[in-house]
């Protein structure tokens, strides 16, 4: 059975400005998602699902039912604000929905094989997705999934300090923690380092970081509805907390119920979060189609 490839796009973008989702960022207009399609199709990936919100549908079958027909198996997953299909009958106001873990939840009545987990703003690069591919195919279990473990260096900004999930890896390549490091930035000399209240810390310009690619099996989404019921009782008085992968896997891996096989690439990441990062995207994929690494029409 060929994995599924989940793609986070019910985000609202309002860093952005606008839709960046469905924003052209390649020679021919081609999004940021249609990149990692294609590096999903050519991995081996037999689905792929948009989890957005409802009111997006229409807009994405326009955009990618055209492009994708004959090539992959598409469906559309609907994150939106009902608690109830999740067995909690309160009602809880909210200006978005309840985050990145949540979003993989909706999807547990369609998605029945082993998938993976990504970003739509986000550039991965087919590297990741062969080596995700080949995991959840030969390797996953109820009880063994992976992250994809960027190099921090293929991560960083020339224009600035970023926020990094740096992972901390066991001896057997296995993930025991994400620390949230809010300030990493290059040095001077090309050494990276982060600032935290204690003062400079420099960091291996190889340590793993998180960029959000995550592979399970479905038996994470009985695994994490628990875990959100407790969330929202946590959290029904504060509108702007959500319930993020990284919470789902912090618990699995204390409570010794799933590992997290950290799955290291070289491959360069590049992502959009405000407008002014559209020209520093548009020149990576630029390159990268100069380069051969993909053709000027990616669906001609």
């Amino acid at each position: 059975m060929k994995p599924t490839l989940l793609i986070l796009a019910a985000g609202m973008a309002s860093r952005y400005g606008s839709m960046k989702q469905v924003d052209g960022f390649g020679p021919n207009g081609e999004t940021i998602i249609d990149y990692s399609i294609n590096d999903a199709i050519k991995a081996g990936f037999g689905k792929v699902a948009f989890i957005i919100r409802e009111e997006f549908a229409e807009n994405f079958k326009t955009i990618f039912e055209p492009k994708l027909k004959g090539r992959i198996e598409t469906d559309y997953v609907f994150q939106s604000f009902d608690l109830e299909p999740f067995g909690i009958a309160e009602k809880v106001e909210r200006a978005k929905p309840w985050g990145t873990a949540h979003a993989v939840l909706a999807a547990r009545n369609q998605v029945h094989e082993p998938f993976c987990v990504i970003n739509a703003d986000d550039f991965y690069g087919y590297d990741a997705f062969k080596k995700m591919a080949d995991f959840l195919t030969t390797e996953v279990a109820d009880d063994k999934y992976a992250i994809i473990g960027y190099q921090i260096d293929k991560t960083l900004s020339d224009y600035g300090s970023v926020s990094r999930g740096v992972c901390a890896v066991d001896e057997a390549g296995n993930m025991t923690e994400v620390n949230e490091r809010t300030e990493v930035y290059f040095k001077e000399d090309g050494s990276v380092a982060y600032k935290d209240l204690t003062g400079e810390h420099p960091l291996p310009n190889d340590t793993r970081v998180s960029m959000n690619f995550w592979g399970f099996t479905p038996a994470v989404f009985d695994q994490s509805l628990e875990l959100f019921k407790q969330f929202v009782a946590a959290n029904k008085e504060n509108p702007k907390a959500e319930f993020f992968i990284p919470l789902v896997a912090d618990e699995l891996i204390k409570t010794g119920t799933a590992s997290f096989k950290v799955i290291p690439t070289a491959q360069k990441w590049f992502g959009v979060t405000y407008k002014e990062d559209k020209p520093i995207v548009q020149k990576s994929i630029s390159e990268l189609v100069e380069n051969g690494t993909y053709p000027s029409n990616l669906w001609s």
